[in-house]
C-alpha cells in the first residue's frame, strides 16, 4: 500500500505518504507531555525486550546518496529543518548512515519531506485514509494489487536502503526502482492455559501459552509500478522471504509445506508473496495486473506483522483465506469504484498439486457395504488427488471509496469453485468496511460466510476406518501433523456434510497522537461443525491493544483478550498430541516488537 513520491537517484529523498502541509499529525506537544510519554514509552520497551525485536515498512523513502561532506550526524543539521542537509547528516559510510538514520527519526512520526518531491497521489483522489505510524496502514486495505492511484516508486521508508545509498549496490537498485528492507518481529504471552505447545488455539500467532517466540523475519526485494502517472505502462514485482513461527500460518500446501505437515517444526520458512505486476493506465483509470501468489484479496489483516493493529490476530482471520496463486486483474472504473476479478487454483493451494496424484492405499472393494472392511465411498479408486480442492477458481470484488476517503466498502467472493473439501478450500462470502469518525477515531469491520463441501464425518465409523488405513488424502499416512479437520456433522449416519463458519470482527480505533494507537477488538466466531478449529462452538471474544511506535523503524504491541466457547471447552489442548481441550475460557496478555531495517 505504499503511495510515496518517487525518488531521485543520485540525491537522498524523503517522501511521507502525505506531505507535511496536509499531514493530520497533531500540532506539537508541550514540553512536559512529551517528556512523560517518552519516559514510559521507554519503560514499555525496557519491559519487553525480551520478547524479541520486530520490523515493519513504514511508507516514506530514502534513495542513494552523494558523500556526505561534513562529519556524521552534524549537530548544526536537522533534515527537519532543511531537507537540503540531509547527505551532511547522515555521512557516507555504510554503519554510519545506518546509525544516524535511525537517531534521525526517534521519536518522529513521518521521515523528513523532500519538497521537491513530486505528488505523492493522482490529482482529484480521494485523500489517504490514516497515516503511518501509527496505523499499520495508509489506504483502506484491499488485495491482490498495488494501491491505484497513489503509489510511487521508491517509497518504502527504509533504514537499510539508507545505508546502501552511497554503495554502486544501493545505487543500481535505487536507479532501477528497487527497494530491499524488512523486519524482524518477536513477542510473548502469559496465558490461563498451560498446554505446550500449543495450548492457546484456537487462538492464534502466540499458540503457545506462557513462552516466547520468535514470530517472524522477513525480507522484501520490491519494485512498485508508478500508478500515480497515466502515460506509460509500468511493471512491478515482489519477492518475500518469511521464517519464523508464523510460517505456521502461511503455509501452503505444496510449498515447502514438509517443514508444518511432516516434521511439525516450531520456526520455518515460506514465501507468502511471489509475483509480478503490469499496470496499464489508458484502461479505466488504470489496470492493475498481478500473476503469482499473493495474500487474498479480503481480510482487516494480514499475515505480515506491520499489516496489523494488533499482536495477536482475530479468530476470523486465522481460519479463513490466507494466500491465492493464479492472476488477479484490479481495474479503477474512476476514483471511487475499483473491480477485482482473478482466477487462481484455490486458497492455500500450489499449482503442482493441481494434477498431481497419490496412490490410494484403501481403495473400495467393490460388493462392501457400510461397516464391512474395504468400503471407502470417499475416495473408491486406486489413486486420489493430493489435494482434492486445488481446482481453478474466481475471485470478484468490488470497493467503493467515498470522495472524502473517510469510507471505504468492498464485498467478495473468494477463491470460488465447487467447493469439494481440501487442504483449505475455502468458499468465502463476506464484505469488509472502514469508516473515519474524526481526526482520532476510525472503525474496521468486516463479516463474511465461509464453508467447505463433502467434509468427510468425523463421527461416522466407515470415515474413522477409512482415515485410519489411509484411505483419504489427509490421513496421518500422507500428512502426519496439522491436516484439516473432519467436520462434526449432524448425526453419526451422515457420511459427509457442508461444514460452514460464520464470523464477525470490528476494530475501533483512537489515537490520540501521531505515535499511539488503542484497538479494542470484539468478535463473534461460529465453527457450526469444528472443521476451522476443532471444536463445534460459538466464541465470543474481547481483546485490547496498545500500539506505541518510538519512531516509524519501532513499535511495540501489548494487549490483553479474553476468548470464551459458548458450547463446551475449546482451550487448553493439542490435536498433534492427542490432547483434548478441557477449558471453555481462556485470558491472554501478550506483547511484541517490530523492528524494521
Amino acid at each position: 500500500m505504499a503511495d510515496t513520491p518517487a525518488s531521485d537517484s543520485r540525491i537522498v529523498r524523503f517522501s511521507s505518504t502525505i506531505s507535511i502541509e496536509e499531514s493530520p499529525v497533531l500540532p506539537e506537544c508541550k514540553e512536559k507531555t512529551m517528556q512523560y510519554k517518552k519516559t514510559l514509552a521507554a519503560a514499555v520497551l525496557l519491559a519487553m525486550i525480551p520478547t524479541g525485536y520486530a520490523m515493519a515498512a513504514p511508507q516514506s523513502a530514502v534513495t542513494a546518496s552523494a558523500p556526505a561532506q561534513v562529519p556524521l550526524g552534524s549537530s548544526h543539521c536537522d533534515p527537519y529543518k532543511n531537507f537540503d542537509c540531509l547527505n551532511d547528516y547522515l555521512g557516507t559510510s555504510f554503519w554510519g548512515r545506518l546509525t544516524n538514520y535511525y537517531k534521525l527519526e526517534w521519536g518522529q512520526a513521518v521521515a523528513p519531506t523532500d519538497p521537491k518531491a513530486p505528488a505523492s497521489r493522482r490529482a482529484g483522489w480521494p485523500a489517504a485514509a490514516q497515516t503511518t505510524p501509527p496505523m499499520p496502514f495508509t489506504e483502506w486495505p484491499y488485495g491482490g494489487t498495488t494501491s491505484l492511484g497513489v503509489t510511487r516508486p521508491n517509497s518504502v521508508d527504509s533504514p537499510l536502503m539508507t545505508a546502501l545509498g552511497n554503495t554502486t549496490f544501493g545505487d543500481w537498485l535505487t536507479r532501477n526502482n528497487f527497494q530491499l528492507y524488512g523486519w524482524v518481529n518477536g513477542g510473548g504471552n502469559l496465558s490461563t492455559s498451560t498446554t505446550k505447545p500449543g495450548g492457546n488455539a484456537p487462538a492464534a500467532y502466540a499458540y503457545t501459552p506462557n513462552t516466547f517466540e520468535f514470530d517472524q523475519f522477513v525480507l522484501y526485494l520490491d519494485r512498485f509500478p508508478d500508478t500515480v502517472q497515466t502515460d506509460h505502462v509500468d511493471w512491478g514485482m515482489r519477492i518475500s522471504a518469511l521464517y519464523g513461527e508464523n510460517y505456521r500460518y502461511t503455509t501452503a500446501y505444496g510449498l515447502a509445506s514438509y517443514q508444518l505437515l511432516k516434521e511439525n517444526k516450531v520456526n520455518g520458512y515460506d514465501f507468502p508473496m511471489l509475483y509480478g505486476e503490469l499496470y496499464i493506465p489508458w484502461v479505466a483509470d488504470g489496470l492493475m495486473l498481478r500473476l503469482g501468489r499473493f495474500i487474498s484479496i479480503p481480510d482487516i489483516e494480514a499475515q505480515l506483522a506491520p499489516n496489523n493493529y494488533m499482536y495477536t490476530h482475530s479468530m476470523a482471520y486465522s481460519f479463513d483465506n490466507y494466500t491465492n496463486t493464479g492472476l488477479e486483474g484490479t481495474v479503477a472504473l474512476n476514483k471511487n469504484w475499483t473491480v477485482l476479478l482473478g482466477v487462481t487454483d484455490g486458497t492455500e493451494a500450489f499449482p503442482t498439486h493441481l494434477n498431481q496424484r497419490e496412490n490410494n492405499p484403501y481403495p473400495n472393494v467393490p460388493g462392501t457395504g457400510p461397516g464391512q472392511v474395504g468400503y471407502n465411498p470417499l475416495y473408491p479408486n486406486a489413486t486420489f488427488k493430493t489435494d482434492p480442492g486445488a481446482m481453478p477458481s474466481v475471485s470478484a470484488c468490488v470497493r467503493y471509496l467515498s470522495d472524502d476517503g473517510k469510507t471505504a466498502i468492498m464485498p467478495c467472493a473468494d477463491a470460488i469453485n465447487s467447493g469439494r473439501y481440501g487442504y483449505n478450500n475455502l468458499q468465502w462470502y463476506g464484505f469488509t468496511l472502514y469508516h473515519t469518525f474524526d481526526e482520532h477515531w476510525h472503525v474496521s469491520y468486516e463479516a463474511y460466510d465461509l464453508y467447505e463441501n463433502r467434509v468427510p464425518n468425523a463421527l461416522n465409523s466407515d470415515v474413522q476406518t477409512i482415515y485410519a488405513n489411509g484411505g483419504a488424502p489427509f490421513s496421518s499416512r500422507f500428512i502426519p501433523y496439522n491436516a484439516p479437520d473432519l467436520a462434526i456433522c449432524r448425526n453419526a449416519t451422515q457420511l459427509t456434510c457442508r461444514a460452514s463458519t460464520l464470523a464477525t470482527v470490528a476494530y475501533l480505533n483512537y489515537s490520540p497522537d501521531p505515535l499511539d494507537n488503542f484497538s479494542f477488538r470484539p468478535e463473534y466466531y461460529w465453527d457450526k461443525n469444528g472443521q476451522r478449529t476443532g471444536v463445534a462452538t460459538r466464541y465470543v471474544n474481547f481483546a485490547l491493544g496498545w500500539q506505541h511506535w518510538f519512531s516509524p523503524q519501532l513499535e511495540v504491541r501489548p494487549e490483553i483478550a479474553t476468548y470464551h466457547s459458548l458450547n463446551g471447552d475449546a482451550f487448553n489442548g493439542n490435536s498433534n498430541a492427542g490432547i483434548a481441550p478441557n477449558k471453555s475460557r481462556e485470558t491472554i496478555f501478550s506483547g511484541d516488537i517490530i523492528f524494521h531495517f
